[in-house]
């Protein structure tokens, strides 16, 4: 059965992009192409280097391949964002970065929880997108989410963010299904003295920052801390008959502490080292979670986490450069609350203590070589082991560990010097289905001209489902129980073991996983086109990308305790164009970015649901799908140290509605010889009060203001 998800369309089509490329070549003013005796030196300036005449180098990227390339060579499309750009926007939230990436959204979950998805077919768990934080893993082990709001990354201190658009598998594993994101924070090397950031207003949205460091040639250092905190939305609808406002609990406060060391006894040895500790409060509304449950007190979630990770890198070996990485890290939520249930045929209410805890841990180590063969010809290869372990009583019935190992590679080469190949692949076992997966990339990029190249790419991945997907064993176990007629309850797991002798019927209030789903699959086509060109004094750079994909076996369904109901039931086909333009000249920088999609999707399984269930199903993978995602900015420096930026975002064609947002930023700067601090005022305007992907996401006031103010010394 074929359903079609959003308005008809005509498809986009390859001839089309064609023209588009055809026009840019012509309208730019291409270079003087190099002789095919020597590799022209465009293609191994780094990101740093300025030839004569001011005119930029092709930037570098470090995550698509795991290779150092210049865009020119990298094997698919990738959105760097500079931290600086991320400052001067004026961006309140980490997530919010993600609005200046092409066919990506931002949504949030029914609360104040950040979604993040590329191409959608997300909504409440953001699995299929692999985020790392310096390299390491950031998503949640057993559940393969990602916790934007607790996430140890203060954006005063981002350095870049590097978004690989479409499947990045063959460089990091499954989860890198769509797209993979990797968050580079600044070196302390690079922030040696003392800093202090406050940000506030909107809706009761409060980021403090603190650093102090020092470096040595041998020894740099910085320690870090960072809060923030949020009122989230104003209000939510009741679940009454008629549409009521109702107040709304989904604030959050999280204190934050990190280390950063940088460790160089030779130039041969370096050794990095991190650490950080994540401490808080993420509120809950006991409407959300549901009134089945009969919550009488605060849900909320106590986060404890903390991580530790270390890279060591050894360059004395001929044309070698040997690293490897070790991280452990440690996520604890717990939350608990009082529910008073009504069950049939009993005299009384039964009121006792739930709770949600989980404990999750992740271990990891990976081994990497990059061989520099010659000038054209390049291999990054390694292995990798990862441990990710569980503990539940509610979720699990107990605690589980899953173990993955995975061999990868990508060869670079360039036979000629407007020619060059990659190979990738990542080789991967996982313990959760006792199965091995391969996940090939292979891509072909042709130098037009010493500053522009249209790329060739075809790539296929899998995604294994999650813990949460395939184990679930969810049943709660009452403490504290009374009235003194449920004693027999107290301490007793409600699950479908119990209920079988139970005289009152609780199968509403336990599930199990069958544990019977298999992997995901992806199959990727991508044409794209980078060009980087002087204009006057300035520098444009356009970027554009045609893609297919084909996205079989997706594990659709709903998953909560009352309704839990998964299967690997939904195929999705996804075609469009996405554009991301930047020019820079002098004090003005100008930032374009557009994407289109069109989506088609069908139910795939034969499980008995009826069409209008099936329909439902399909549609749900939908709910972050857009077809028409963009923004603009425009950000000007001026005399005596003023700076301003605008912007807009804009997602339409939600399913919920479209999204539209315009930001203004106007900041001061002062320098002194010891001391500059600066001062903005920032404001975010709502051009439409469409609450996206939940009705209860809602705020007062269209208009939001903040102030911020920093110091460093």
């Amino acid at each position: 059965m074929n359903h079609k998800l959003g308005n008809a369309s005509p498809p986009v089509k390859p001839a089309g992009l064609m023209l588009v490329l055809g026009l840019g070549l012509a309208l730019s003013s291409p270079q003087a192409g190099a002789s095919e005796s020597e590799v022209p030196p465009w293609l191994a300036l780094g990101e740093t280097d300025v030839p004569e005449g001011g005119y930029s180098a092709v930037p570098e990227v470090l995550t698509t391949a795991r290779l150092r390339q210049p865009k020119a060579r990298v094997p698919g499309t990738t959105t760097v964002i500079s931290g600086e750009t991320i400052r001067d926007l004026g961006m309140v939230s980490l997530a919010d970065v993600f609005r200046l990436v092409p066919g990506m959204t931002v949504a949030a979950v029914e609360s104040n929880q950040p979604t993040v998805s590329y191409h959608g077919t997300v909504a409440y768990e953001q699995r299929r997108l692999q985020v790392l934080i310096d390299g390491r893993t950031g998503y949640l082990p057993s559940l393969a989410d990602v916790d934007w709001n607790a996430m140890p990354v203060p954006i005063e201190l981002i350095d870049r963010v590097e978004i690989s658009r479409g499947p990045n598998s063959a460089a990091y594993g499954n989860n890198a299904f769509l797209a993979s994101i990797n968050i580079i924070t600044m070196s302390p090397e690079n922030t040696a003295g003392t800093g202090l950031h406050v940000q506030g207003g909107g809706p009761g949205i409060r980021n403090y920052t603190a650093y102090h460091g020092r470096t040595r040639d041998d020894y740099s250092w910085r320690v870090a801390w960072h809060r923030k905190e949020s009122d989230g939305f104003d209000f939510q609808y009741d679940t009454g008959s008629q549409l009521r406002k109702a107040p709304i609990r989904d604030g959050f406060e999280f204190n934050q502490f990190y280390y950063d060391g940088v460790v160089q006894p030779s130039p041969q040895h370096s050794l990095e080292l991190r650490a950080g500790i994540v401490d808080g409060i993420d509120q809950d509304d006991p409407i959300k979670i549901g009134s089945d449950l009969g919550i009488q007190n605060n849900p909320d979630d106590e986060v404890r986490d903390y991580y530790l990770q270390a890279t060591y890198g050894f360059s004395g070996l001929d044309k070698h450069l040997i690293e490897f990485q070790t991280s452990y890290q440690r996520y604890n939520r717990d939350k608990d609350w009082i529910s008073c249930i009504e069950l049939g045929g009993t005299p009384a209410p039964m009121c006792a203590r739930l709770n949600e805890d989980l404990n999750q841990h992740r271990l990891e180590f990976e081994l990497q070589d990059t061989w520099e063969i010659n000038p054209d010809l390049r291999l990054v290869s390694g292995l990798g082991y990862r441990e990710d372990g569980y503990e539940s009583e509610t979720y699990f019935g107990g605690s589980g560990n899953i173990y993955q190992s995975r061999l990868f590679a990508n060869l670079e080469y360039t036979p000629l010097y407007w020619l060059t190949f990659n190979a990738g692949a990542n080789y991967e076992h996982t313990s959760l289905m006792d199965d091995s997966f391969l996940s090939p990339r292979l891509a072909t990029n042709l130098h037009l001209t010493e500053n522009q190249s249209l790329r060739f790419v075809y790539s296929r991945a899998v995604r294994t489902p999650d813990a949460l997907e395939q184990r679930a064993d969810w049943a709660y176990t009452p403490r504290n129980v009374s009235p003194s007629i449920y004693s027999d309850l107290e301490g007793q797991r409600i699950d479908e073991e119990f209920d079988s002798v139970s005289p009152v019927d609780f199968s509403s209030y336990y599930t199990e996983a069958p544990g019977d789903l298999d992997e995901e699959r992806i199959t990727s086509r991508e044409i794209s086109y980078y060009g980087q060109f002087r204009l006057g004094s300035g520098v444009v750079s356009t970027e554009i990308r045609y893609f297919y994909d084909e996205l079989r076996d997706l594990v659709a369904g709903i998953i909560n305790i009352e309704d839990y109901d998964l299967g690997n039931r939904v195929a999705i086909d996804q075609q469009g164009i996405e554009l991301e333009t930047a020019l820079d000249l002098g004090d003005t920088r100008l930032r374009l970015t557009y994407g289109y999609m069109d989506q088609e999707g069908w139910y795939t399984a034969n499980d008995g649901l009826s069409p209008d269930e099936q329909q439902e199903t399909v549609a749900r993978e939908g709910r972050l799908s857009v077809r028409h995602t963009g923004s603009l900015a425009w950000i000007q420096r001026y005399s005596n140290d003023w700076s301003s930026a605008v912007a807009w975002y804009v997602a339409d064609e939600f399913r919920s509605g479209p999204y539209q947002r315009a930001d203004l930023r106007l900041a001061k700067t002062v320098h002194g010889p010891r001391v500059s601090y600066d001062i903005a005022l920032i404001m975010h305007h709502y051009l439409n009060d469409n609450p996206l992907l939940s009705r209860d996401n809602n705020y007062r006031d269209r208009n939001q203001f903040f102030l911020e103010a920093g110091v460093r010394f």
